[in-house]
C-alpha cells in the first residue's frame, strides 16, 4: 500500500498502478504516433494517462523504477495532491468519452471497459463525501506509512543505491518523509473534528509498531542502512559530508517526526478513536463498507448476503471436513480434530527434504496433467526453492514472485522450511496449485507476456480476479487425482476454509458489530488455525475491510463461469479453451470476464 489512505490508494494505487503480485516495465512502451483506428486512439489515451497517474503518484513512480520526485512525496496527504488527482481523472473520462467503444475491436472493448470502471471508481473515491470517510483515516497498522517509509528507504527496497545521485535523490526522501507524517496528523486531526475516527485497536497498534523503530539506536535503523555499505562508485570525497547530512536528517527530522506522530497518537487520537473495530460503529461507516465491498470484490453485493454465503459454505466444507476426519482413522469431534492436526507429528514434515522432495513429486504430477487443462502455457518457466534462511522466519507458508515479462527470469515458488513442527504436509498439493503452476505462475506470467494488452492489464489487477484465479486452481486438483490421498484432501480443505470464514469475519466485523474477540473464536471454533495466525487475520480485516472477501468470491464466480458455460455449451465446451478466455486479457474485473465468458458461449454456440 502506499503513503495515501488505504482506501485512495486501493482506489487509485491498486486500480492504476503495479500492485503487489505485479512488475511494471522499468520503461514505458514506445508511444502511438499517430492514432489511425478507434483502437489506436484508445492506446494513446492509455499511455497518456499513465504518465499523467505516475506524475502524481510518487511512490507508485519510485516502484516502477521511475526517479522519485521529494517535492511530489511531501504532498501525499494534502488537499492540492487529491485537487490534482480529481482533475486528472476528469481530463481521461472526458477523453474516454470521446472514443466510439463500437468501433474497437473485441479485445480493446474489453480494454475499455475495465479502464473506464477503474477510472470511474477512482473519480468515486476522489469525491469530497468520499474524502471525508477515508482521507481522515490516513494510516493504519496494515501497510501505513508508518512502516513503509522505513522499508522504501532501506538498503535491499525499492530505491537503488549505486550512484552519488541515487544517495542524493534518497537523502531528498528522507527529508520529505517527517512532512507526510505532519501532513496525516492534519488529516486525523480533520477527522476528529468531524467524529470520523479509527478503531482503538488500530491506533493502539501503530502507536507499538512506532515504538519498536523508536527503539532502535539510529546506525541499526532501517533509515541509515544505505550506508553502511556504500558502493565504489561512489566518490570518496563526497562519502563523508553525505553521510554526516544523511545521519542529521534521521536523528534531527525523522526521529522527531515520528515521536510527535507518536506522541499525537497517544495522547489525543487515541483517547476519541472507537472503541468498536468495524466500520458499522463509525460515522458513515456503513454505507462506506458497501462501497468498499464493491472496489475490493467488484461486485455489487449486500453484506448480508456475502454473510449467509459465508455461513453456508463453513458447513458445507465442514461436512467433507468429517469425512476426510473418517478417512484418516479419527473419531471424535471436527474441534477435537484440529488439534489433533495440530499437534500430532504425522501431520508435519521431520526435515526440509521431506518438503523439497514432495513440492517436487507434486509438480511433476500437475505437469503432466496440464495439457488436458491448458491450451496455452507461460514460456517463463517456475522454479521451487525455500526461503532464505534470513527470510524464512517472517514468511508465510509460501508464496510466488513472478518472472520477468520477457520469461528470461523464472517465476519462484517459494516454500517455508522454519520451524518445521509449525509446518503442515497436508497443505502442500493445495499450497503448490494456488502460488505454482496453475495458479499465480499461469495466470500473471500469461498476462506480462502479453505484449498486446495495454500495461494495467499486463501488470496491473484486481484482488478478487488474482486471487479467485489462484483459489480456483486449487479445486482442480480434485479431477487431476490430486486429492485421492486424505491428507492433501484435508489441506486443500482447511485452507478453502480459512477462505469461507473470511466471508463471515469481514462482514461481521464490519455491519454486525462483531468484537475482535468474537471474530477469533469463530475462526478458533471453525477450524484448526493457531491463535496468533486467527488474531493476525481478524486485526487485518479490521484494518482494511472488505479485502479479504476477494478470496473466495473470485473463486466462486469463476466456477460459477464454468459450470454455466459446461450447461451451455454440452459437448461442445472445451475446459483448455474456458481457461484461455478466462486468461487471456490479463486480471479482470469480474463483471468484464463474466462479459467476456457469455460473449465466448455465444460464439461457440454459433459454430
Amino acid at each position: 500500500m502506499g503513503m495515501k489512505s488505504a482506501y485512495a490508494a486501493l482506489a487509485i494505487a491498486l486500480l492504476q498502478g503495479a500492485p503487489a503480485w505485479a512488475e511494471a516495465p522499468a520503461k514505458p512502451a514506445a508511444p502511438v504516433t499517430e492514432a489511425r483506428s478507434e483502437d489506436q486512439r484508445l492506446m494513446l489515451l492509455f499511455e497518456k494517462d499513465a504518465r499523467a497517474e505516475l506524475a502524481l503518484s510518487p511512490l507508485q513512480a519510485i516502484y516502477r523504477g521511475e526517479k522519485a520526485d521529494p517535492a511530489m512525496v511531501a504532498r501525499i496527504f494534502t488537499a492540492d495532491l487529491d485537487r490534482k488527482q480529481l482533475a486528472s481523472v476528469k481530463v481521461t473520462l472526458a477523453a474516454l468519452a470521446k472514443i466510439n467503444r463500437a468501433r474497437l475491436s473485441g479485445e480493446r472493448q474489453i480494454s475499455y471497459d475495465v479502464f473506464s470502471r477503474d477510472k470511474r471508481l477512482e473519480l468515486e473515491f476522489l469525491q469530497p463525501d468520499m474524502l471525508a470517510l477515508t482521507a481522515v483515516r490516513p494510516l493504519t497498522h496494515f501497510g501505513g506509512l508508518q512502516v513503509e517509509f522505513p522499508s522504501l528507504i532501506a538498503a535491499g527496497g525499492a530505491l537503488p543505491y549505486k550512484t552519488e545521485d541515487d544517495y542524493r535523490m534518497a537523502l531528498g526522501l528522507v527529508h520529505a518523509g517527517p512532512k507526510v507524517l505532519d501532513n496525516a496528523i492534519l488529516r486525523f486531526r480533520e477527522g476528529q473534528a468531524n467524529g470520523v475516527v479509527e478503531s482503538k485497536l488500530t491506533v493502539t497498534n501503530m502507536i507499538a509498531q512506532i515504538d519498536s523503530l523508536l527503539a532502535q539506536p539510529i546506525d541499526e535503523s532501517p533509515f541509515t542502512s544505505p550506508l553502511h555499505d556504500i558502493p565504489a562508485t561512489v566518490p570518496e570525497a563526497s562519502r563523508a559530508a553525505l553521510k554526516d547530512s544523511w545521519n542529521a536528517a534521521v536523528k534531527d527530522e525523522v526521529y522527531p517526526a515520528y515521536r510527535r506522530l507518536r506522541t499525537f497518537l497517544h495522547d489525543q487520537y487515541l483517547p476519541s478513536a472507537r472503541a468498536e473495530p468495524g466500520l458499522s460503529a463509525m460515522k458513515g461507516g456503513p454505507g462506506l463498507y458497501r462501497r468498499l465491498v464493491k472496489i475490493n470484490t467488484t461486485l455489487d453485493l449486500d453484506p448480508d448476503t456475502v454473510h449467509n454465503l459465508g455461513l453456508s459454505e463453513v458447513a458445507r466444507i465442514q461436512k467433507e471436513m468429517s469425512a476426510v476426519q473418517a478417512e484418516l482413522g479419527y473419531g471424535g469431534s471436527l474441534k477435537d480434530f484440529f488439534e489433533v492436526i495440530r499437534t500430532n507429528p504425522r501431520f508435519h514434515p521431520k526435515t526440509a527434504d521431506e518438503l523439497s522432495t514432495g513440492f517436487a513429486n507434486i509438480a511433476k504430477a500437475v505437469d503432466a496433467k496440464i495439457p488436458e487443462y491448458f491450451a496455452r502455457v507461460p514460456k517463463t518457466k517456475l522454479e521451487i526453492q525455500p526461503y532464505p534462511e534470513y527470510r524464512a522466519k517472517y514468511e508465510a507458508g509460501g508464496s510466488y514472485n513472478q518472472g520477468s515479462a520477457d520469461g528470461k527470469r523464472a517465476g519462484v515458488f517459494f516454500y517455508n522450511t522454519y520451524d518445521l513442527p509449525s509446518r503442515f504436509l497436508t497443505g502442500m498439493t493445495t499450497l503448490y496449485l494456488h502460488e505454482g503452476i496453475p495458479g499465480h505462475h499461469f495466470q500473471i506470467s500469461l498476462a506480462q507476456e502479453d505484449t498486446t494488452l495495454p500495461d494495467f492489464q499486463r501488470f496491473g489487477g484486481n484482488t478478487a480476479y488474482v486471487e479467485g484465479w489462484a483459489l480456483y486452481s486449487e479445486t482442480l486438483g480434485y479431477s487431476m487425482g490430486l486429492y485421492k490421498d486424505p491428507l492433501q484432501h484435508w489441506g486443500t480443505l482447511d485452507d478453502e476454509m480459512l477462505r469461507a470464514m473470511r466471508l463471515v469475519v469481514d462482514t461481521g466485523l464490519h455491519t454486525k458489530g462483531w468484537s475482535r474477540e468474537k471474530a477469533i473464536d469463530y475462526m478458533l471454533g471453525n477450524s484448526g488455525m493457531g491463535k496468533s495466525d486467527a488474531t493476525a487475520e481478524v486485526e487485518r480485516y479490521i484494518a482494511w475491510p472488505g479485502q479479504a472477501l476477494s478470496y473466495k468470491l473470485g473463486a466462486l464466480t469463476i466456477q460459477r463461469l464454468r459450470k454455466k458455460a459446461e450447461t451451455a455449451l454440452g459437448p461442445k465446451f472445451d475446459l483448455r479453451q474456458f481457461h484461455s478466455q478466462v486468461l487471456g486479457s490479463g486480471a479482470l474485473p469480474l463483471p468484464v470476464l463474466e462479459a467476456k465468458i457469455d460473449r465466448w458461449i455465444t460464439q461457440t454456440q454459433a459454430r
